[in-house]
């Protein structure tokens, strides 16, 4: 069993420094709060007060002058334990030994002082956040000059140097077992961590599988039915062109068969997207709008932040929203002149309009979120609102003064 750290890990920090160094890292200036650090102040402090009121008291001259060394040494560390908090174990080292000398200096002039009690802490504090040399390096002058002070001028001298030693002894067992819990509760900590990532990998896992067997029933049942639907309707409009058909019925099954054409191609994204593949995001927006324009709409697309990296689920948000409302535009919308995007990157989300309106093109009347919120059944929109509620989203969605409105905002 170890006592004192291992020497061989000079840079990871364990027992108490290692759980101020992890309870830090959540600290706004990095620093342990200051509920952790509280008792070796008022420690200090304590000592202090008792230095300061006790006889010599502090002076530029004699024995005053010891007073005020050590009762300044020790204000010093006050200020840097509040100020600083080190950390690091060069830094702990000077900090113990420090501790240490100052409080020896103040019992040389104040026998009957609590200064001894800086000597205790001082041990008790090299045990547990020290590595053994270090520790050893701390505590072993420092006992030293304790001891050979009480022998030399202490009255009942073995009485008092056997109850001494037993203080240290008393104090080193009990910052060896204090590391010893801190680093119990850092290795609680670790397995609970790494069972939460096991939990978190295998539900990964679960959910990739399952996106895999609905990616292959979409491949078998869907893909296929669409392609053999896009394959019949070529061959009725070539028949229909061979028999001198009236030309609507032409337009409407070569209509017809754009859109199992372009069901076929949204199916084979969407099975590329449950297989992991790279699923469309907003840089496509820029796609489907050129594809929009081609049905004689005007479509506008206005991006403010700063566009970055989407994670896939929200990116994949953005791209089926912004799709599905143009489709209900170019299906349902038969008065549309205008369509209006607006992609707005927050700190914490993306948010995507996509309005449209008749008339001369002015911006519509955007309702309220209540009256956006009761409105748009059909057309998709509940689909497009599962797909946004499922990754911690919204979507509002209803009509205007003059057309319709789509909101969309995803986390990111």
């Amino acid at each position: 069993m170890q006592i004192f750290r291992p020497d061989d890990q000079p840079d990871r920090p364990q027992g108490i420094a290692f759980l101020r160094e992890r309870v830090g890292n959540g600290c706004k200036d990095g620093k342990a709060p200051m509920r952790m650090r509280v008792w070796p102040i008022v420690s200090m402090v304590l000592i202090l007060i008792s230095g300061l009121i006790g006889t010599p008291t502090p002076a530029l001259w004699g024995e005053g002058l010891v007073t005020l060394l050590g009762g300044g040494t020790l204000a010093v560390l006050i200020a840097i334990e509040l100020i600083y908090d080190p950390q690091d174990d060069r830094a702990e080292f000077v900090f113990i030994l420090l501790l240490g000398l100052a409080s020896i200096a103040l019992m040389t002039v104040q026998p009957s002082g609590t200064a001894v009690l800086g000597t205790y802490a001082a041990v008790a504090s090299a045990v547990i956040r020290l590595p053994k040399r270090m520790a050893l390096a701390a505590i072993v002058p420092i006992i030293a000059i304790v001891d050979i002070g009480i022998l030399a001028t202490a009255s009942e001298r073995f009485l008092v140097f056997a109850w001494t030693n037993i203080a240290y002894i008393f104090m080193f067992v009990i910052g060896h077992l204090l590391r010893l819990s801190e680093e119990h509760q850092i290795q609680a900590q670790d397995l609970l961590e790494e069972e939460e990532r096991t939990r978190l990998a295998r539900n990964e896992a679960a959910a990739l599988d399952e996106r895999s067997r609905i990616a292959r029933e979409l491949h078998d049942v869907l893909a296929h039915s669409l392609s053999a639907l896009s394959v019949e309707l070529e061959g009725a409009r070539l028949l229909a062109l061979d028999r001198n058909v009236d030309s609507d019925v032409i337009a409407a099954i070569g209509r017809a068969h754009r859109h199992a054409a372009s069901g076929l191609d949204e199916a084979r994204a969407a099975i590329q997207a449950l297989r992991g593949d790279s699923v469309p995001g907003p840089d496509k927006l820029e796609d489907l709008i050129e594809e929009f324009r081609a049905h004689g709409i005007t479509c506008t697309l206005e991006i403010s932040g700063k566009p970055r990296r989407l994670p896939s689920e929200a990116a994949l948000a953005v791209y089926r929203t912004a799709q599905e409302a143009l489709t209900n535009v170019r299906k349902h919308a038969e008065e549309a002149e205008r369509v209006a995007i607006r992609l707005d990157y927050d700190p914490d989300g993306v948010q995507l309009i996509v309005a449209d309106s008749a008339g001369d093109g002015g911006e519509p009347r955007v309702p309220q979120p209540a009256t956006l919120a009761g409105a748009g059944s059909g057309y998709g929109v509940s689909g497009m609102r599962e797909r946004a509620e499922l990754i911690g989203g919204r979507l509002l969605a209803g009509p205007t003064e003059d057309g319709f409105r789509v909101e969309l905002w995803v986390p990111a």
